[in-house]
Formats: C-alpha cells, structure tokens, sequence
C-alpha cells in the first residue's frame, strides 16, 4: 500500500474556449475538497500558521490559490508518516529553503523515534501474550490473572 495514493486532483486547466471554466482560485469548500480534507481541517492549519488565510474581500468569500492543494496534501502525507503538526512546519520551512540535507535529518530521526515505538509495542505484545496465557491456564470465574496483574502492578 502506497501511502501517497491520494484520489487524483479535479482541477482542470483546460481553456475557456473549449467549454471549462478555468479555476485559478478555490473557495475553501473546493480546496478541502480537492485536498481530500474537512474545511474545518484547513482552518485548523490556518490557526496553527500551516495555511496562510487569504485576504476576505469586502462582499465575498476567500479564494485560495490553485497551489494551496499541494501543500494541504502535503501536511496530510507528512502527518501520515508520523510527523506531528509542529514538525510539519520545519518541514514546510525547510522546503522553502531548500534544505534537503536538513530535512534528512528531521527523517532520520523520526525513523529513530518510529524504532522505539516498536520496541515498545513488541514489549507490550510480549507482556500481553503472557498475561494471556496465565488466564488461559489460571483464570476462573472469580480470580482473572490479568485483572490481578494490573492491580499489583
């Protein structure tokens, strides 16, 4: 499974001329939408400095560039491999300032952090199967081993 699979963008380019509108902007409701995300979702990321909020005019809606599509899903795709929001914003700046090596970093050790978070689910897996087994062979219906475990622990 591909974790950047994401549902292939709606927008078209295509010239007026041949009978579609050409959208070089999108109301918050499209680009939520497009980016395959709630619009409350994109104002969260707008209050959390992720998403810069367009200008409201006098008697209208925002309308978000085209390109906001890209950086939405990008928060999504980083947000799928572990990063957290804080972490996506370094991401995001380091993007724009092209620092590949420095977002190699900030991966590296993520896959660190990602290690150890193993190590502790193949732990509690292993003191789980355990608890397991005691009930399987010393549980009855008014001493649970498991429930006893947990209370002395």
């Amino acid at each position: 499974m591909n974790l950047f699979d994401m549902e292939q963008s709606k927008v078209r380019t295509m010239v007026r001329n041949q009978g579609v509108q050409v959208m070089a902007e999108l109301t918050i409701g499209r680009l939520a939408d497009e980016a395959g995300v709630n619009v409350e979702t994109i104002r969260y990321y707008q209050r959390r400095g992720l998403m810069p909020e367009p200008d409201k005019p006098v008697n209208g809606h925002r309308h978000y560039p085209v390109a906001a599509i890209r950086r939405v899903r990008f928060i999504k795709r980083a947000q799928l491999l572990g990063f957290t929001l804080d972490e996506v914003g370094i991401l995001l700046d380091l993007d724009a300032a092209h620092a590949c090596a420095d977002t190699r970093v900030l991966a590296a050790n993520k896959i660190q952090a990602i290690e150890g978070k193993l190590a502790d689910l193949k732990a509690m897996r292993k003191a789980l199967t355990a608890l397991l087994l005691q009930c399987d062979v010393g549980g009855t219906k008014d001493h649970c081993p498991i429930i006893d475990a947990l209370a002395s622990g």
